[in-house]
């Protein structure tokens, strides 16, 4: 087994809530100078920006989880990580149908470009980001484990936008193998009021918005190797890294 760092959670300046200085070829950048082994891009309900970002990992010989976090019908964020780039571009025109078609507004909202490898704009999104789509909780994990990847509810710690704030409790078909912490501390006393997550592998990512709130490379995950087939599996069969 492998021990890799890992950060698994990031924005881009994609995502309306993400700096603009948040460029693909910038994180990927980050990640490199903190001596990450593997990172996801997971901007707000899109996979765009997975495209440059996918290139420049693989200039850096850093593995990249191509991905989005997606907002569901309760408002509730799930991070989906995808095996390769063309099931997170999949994945990414699903939900495009399926998001609340408002305009977004850059001066409130912020903006959500779509760039190249190289830092240029080649686009901007239409239709704000943060809003919820029509995918039920509960319909996200057999989705993206149907294309092969894995979905996690993102800061089942957090006050607002995860499974527990916004149900108030974890739904009892509920089929995910690891969930998403923001702060490990935190882990026990939500397993004691949620026995659902005894079985569960338990991760921490920054949700970073910002280049400097990237993980530094102090947490880890064990995998058989560093590829992100072996990593999607050792998320989906929580016994292989424990």
């Amino acid at each position: 087994m492998l021990s890799l760092s890992y950060d698994l959670h990031i924005h881009s300046c994609l995502s309306p809530c993400g700096d603009d200085e948040s460029t693909p070829a910038n994180i990927v950048g980050m990640a490199y100078v903190k001596g990450l082994d593997v990172i996801a891009l997971t901007d707000h309900n899109t996979a765009q920006n997975c495209i440059a970002a996918k290139e420049v990992a693989d200039a850096y010989g850093i593995t990249l989880l191509c991905g989005m976090e997606i907002t569901t019908d309760e408002e509730c964020h799930v991070v989906c990580l995808l095996p390769t780039l063309e099931k997170a571009l999949e994945l990414d025109e699903y939900v495009a149908k399926r998001l609340m078609k408002v305009k977004n507004e850059p001066a409130i909202f912020g903006n959500q470009f779509v760039m190249d490898s190289d830092d240029r704009i080649i686009g901007e999104r239409e239709h704000l980001l943060i809003n919820a789509t029509s995918i039920p909780f509960e319909d996200v994990f057999p989705l993206v484990e149907n294309m092969g990847g894995v979905a996690i509810p993102a800061h089942v710690d957090k006050s607002t936008t995860s499974v527990i704030s916004n149900l108030g409790f974890i739904p009892p078909d509920c089929t995910f193998k690891t969930a998403e912490f923001r702060r490990l501390s935190n882990v026990e006393a939500f397993r004691e009021n949620h026995p659902y997550l005894r079985s569960c592998k338990i991760i921490t990512s920054s949700d970073a918005h910002y280049l400097g709130d990237i993980n530094e490379p102090q947490n880890f995950l064990h995998a058989k190797e560093n590829s992100p087939e072996a990593i999607i599996d050792a998320l989906l069969n929580p016994r292989i890294i424990e």
